[in-house]
């Protein structure tokens, strides 16, 4: 019997030594950047969405994720995403696009054509449609060797926030009003004095006077607890906008495996869906919030938005005339976008694409 049994476990070593060791997961290093801090949702469903959709799509593929997750600041600030993502600092940026009208004009279509819908899924699914129809809007982030993965985030309606109450254009004259980016355009001709800022200096800046007002949507400005220094809120009807995507190095994800490429794109589609179904869930509390009661709150009718939007100069021709002379599809871009919107039959306040 002992004979037995050792050469029983003399065979079974033998086996173990042909075989070779059980073959282990190979891990993969990713760095995950955006600039602001996790209490916004865009960055928010980075952790609670795209990570795990990523993880999950990778079991039984031989492949394991290390994230290190860098937000707040802490690798990259709010506009420098994409250059981390170009350096070979993180392999994977959520790009605040908003930030970056000279650099991604293409994908700032939304903010160069204010008044549209207010509706963020009817917004992404626009900016899908132009990324399925037009090449070139993939194809412009590899100049910073960038590939897009097909996720993005939309901001709900814009609204004003003031340290004073407006009820019309005719109120802002004089008075200093903070917004992102291009969306700075949609004060020129109503008398106020633009000044580009972000989120995560608007509620400082207004308190000591820097500015007497933003633009911003609500989703941001009830965490951001902006009512506190701007407490009349004014329902332009601006519109909800895309601003910002999901990419990756572009060098780098070309040599990871297929799986792994599969897997950061599923995560990007589950990251665009979690993330509007939360934000639709979040706008009306959200509103309650910096909104409280009828004295701190207007809502413009349809005249004075109307009114507003003509007020403004041709900012989206403006905006695609510039980018047609980098060489890039600006105007196809304008006007797919706004045909976009006709067949989703969304009314017009103004039509961007007339000159």
């Amino acid at each position: 019997m002992t004979h037995t049994i050792r050469r029983l476990l003399t065979g079974t070593a033998l086996a173990a030594i042909l075989a070779g060791p059980a073959l282990a997961d190979e891990t993969i290093d990713i760095t995950i950047v955006n600039g602001h801090p996790p209490i916004f949702l865009w960055v928010k469903h980075l952790t609670e969405t795209f990570i795990p959709t990523v993880n999950a799509a990778l079991e039984g593929s031989g492949y394991t994720i290390n994230w290190t997750e860098a937000y707040g600041g802490t690798l990259a600030g709010v506009g420098g995403e994409l250059d981390a993502v170009e350096d070979g600092l993180a392999e994977i940026g959520a790009i605040p696009t908003v930030f970056l009208p000279t650099k991604v004009p293409l994908q700032n279509v939304t903010y160069n054509t204010p008044f549209g819908p207010g509706e963020p899924q009817v917004v992404m699914e626009a900016m899908d449609a132009l990324y399925a129809q037009i090449p070139g809007m993939a194809e412009s982030w590899h100049q910073y060797d960038a590939e897009y993965l097909g996720g993005g985030f939309a901001l709900d309606n814009y609204i004003l926030m003031t340290n004073f109450p407006v009820t019309s254009i005719d109120d802002l004259a004089g008075h200093r009003i903070a917004a992102p980016g291009p969306a700075v355009n949609w004060l020129e001709g109503t008398g106020a004095v633009g000044v580009a800022g972000n989120l995560t200096t608007y509620y400082n800046d207004i308190q000591t006077g820097v500015f007497d007002g933003v633009i911003v949507f609500a989703t941001a400005a009830a965490p951001a607890r902006l009512h506190e220094v701007a407490p009349y809120v004014t329902v332009t009807g601006f519109g909800a906008q895309s601003a910002g995507a999901l990419v990756a190095n572009q060098t780098w994800l070309q040599d990871q495996p297929e799986a792994v490429q599969e897997a950061l794109r599923a995560g990007a589609a589950a990251y665009q869906q979690a993330y509007i179904a939360e934000q639709t869930q979040r706008v009306a509390a959200a509103m309650a919030t910096i909104a409280p009661d009828e004295a701190h709150l207007h809502t413009l009718s349809d005249a004075e938005r109307a009114r507003w939007a003509a007020a403004l100069p041709d900012v989206a021709g403006t905006w695609a005339a510039a980018a047609d002379g980098e060489g890039l599809p600006g105007t196809e871009v304008l006007n797919a976008y706004v045909q976009i919107l006709r067949d989703a039959g969304v009314p017009l306040v103004r039509d961007w694409s007339q000159r």
